[in-house]
């Protein structure tokens, strides 16, 4: 019976970035379901990446369980690796944004709990009840970082992890 462990590195990482990647979107659930935090469009564009990385890494860690071909878990490593880069690249330019040092975008903002309204007496109450988030403004600073600003170095860590999952061999020598 094969062995998760020290035994099947590659196993081994590729488990864990499929539980840091749960881990991550939980949290960022967590602060919008019960934290009332509402999630911008760039905060929304960052989480995708720790949901595709949650499948590729369950994929990795499946092929390096049960013996499937080495080149899978190796491309899926890969494949995480620019995950977590495109979404280092979002909380960089949204992070940036927030602290000012380049413009963010002009169309992000983001609204909860509004329907489309039917006629103009919908329209003004819903202006009321609308609230639109701005991606240039930090909604909390936890340590002085954004929410942005925490993913930089996750992602930093997580595409470290990545390749050093990729660089790993199958096995270690027994």
């Amino acid at each position: 019976m094969p062995t998760f462990g020290l035994e099947r590195p590659r196993a081994t990482v590729a488990g864990l970035l499929a539980l840091a990647a749960v881990a991550i979107v939980a949290t960022a659930w967590g602060f919008e379901l019960i934290g009332g935090f509402i999630p911008c469009k760039l905060c929304l564009e960052q989480r995708e990446p720790y949901y595709l990385g949650a499948v590729v890494a369950a994929v990795a860690f499946a092929s390096e369980r049960f013996g499937g071909p080495a080149l899978v878990a190796r491309l899926a490593f890969l494949v995480l690796a620019g995950l977590f880069a495109w979404g280092l690249s979002v909380a960089i330019y949204q992070a940036g944004a927030e602290w000012a040092f380049w413009p963010g975008p002009t169309d992000c903002g983001a609204v909860r709990g509004v329907s489309v309204p039917m006629n103009a007496s919908d329209l003004l109450g819903s202006l009321e009840k609308t609230h639109i988030v701005d991606c240039t403004k930090a909604q909390i600073r936890i340590l002085g970082l954004s929410f942005a600003g925490w993913n930089v170095p996750t992602s930093l860590g997580l595409i470290a992890v990545s390749l050093i999952g990729f660089a790993l061999p199958r096995r270690t020598a027994a």
